[in-house]
């Protein structure tokens, strides 16, 4: 039996997985569609596996995930999404996720991750571990390479629309802090403005265009 906590903004899917993962013998101990209350409750729970989104409406999964290495270590990731971008596997095994199940698998395949990760184990389904191999050797934009993990979590904030003093205080960082990630990071990019930034961003398949 696992310790759960459900991240997805959609009420009715959660409570969908509750059923299923507690009739399985699972424990569901919170749930949350927004990553910084997600993170605030995650930092007390201590060994917990999160079922995480990556498209959390205006918010993307993967700030959750950067912050969760460094703020909730005994939290362990995996990723429920119906993204089957190669990128989006890729970054998500970057940034320390032990699992990542689509959501049009069935329940029996998210049981088996969750016996897996319960095992120490990553779990990648067939199709997804195909993803990961394309996500990581496929050609990309050199220039991402260049951005640490905390530049990467502000390119999603930024082109999601979010301030610097939004980002701040989020990140517990000063606004003058964020606008320097904000400068620095675009000048690696070459990205002049938060448009270009943005273009960039689903170029290299960070976001998706309909999550903008």
């Amino acid at each position: 039996m696992s310790k759960l906590y459900l991240v997805d903004d959609h009420t009715l899917l959660r409570d969908g997985l509750r059923a299923v993962l507690e009739a399985a013998g699972h424990r569901v101990v919170g749930e949350s569609a927004d990553p910084t209350q997600a993170l605030a409750e995650l930092r007390d729970l201590g060994s917990v596996v999160v079922l995480l989104d990556l498209h959390l409406g205006q918010r993307s999964g993967f700030e959750l995930l950067t912050e969760l290495q460094r703020r909730a270590p005994e939290a362990r990731a995996i990723v429920l999404t119906m993204s089957a971008q190669p990128r989006h596997v890729a970054e998500a095994l970057r940034l320390g996720a032990v699992g990542y199940v689509l959501k049009g698998s069935s329940a029996s395949e998210l049981l088996s991750a969750l016996e897996a990760v319960g095992k120490g184990q990553r779990f990648l389904g067939s199709e997804v571990a195909v993803l990961a191999v394309q996500g990581l050797t496929a050609p990309g934009d050199e220039a991402l390479d260049t951005l640490s993990v905390r530049e990467r979590q502000i390119v999603f904030m930024v082109v999601h629309g979010q301030s610097s003093a939004e980002i701040g205080r989020e990140l517990h960082l000063s606004p003058k802090t964020v606008d320097s990630y904000r400068s620095r990071l675009m000048g690696k990019l070459a990205t002049p403005d938060v448009p270009a930034l943005v273009r960039f961003a689903i170029r290299n398949g960070l976001i998706d265009a309909e999550n903008v």
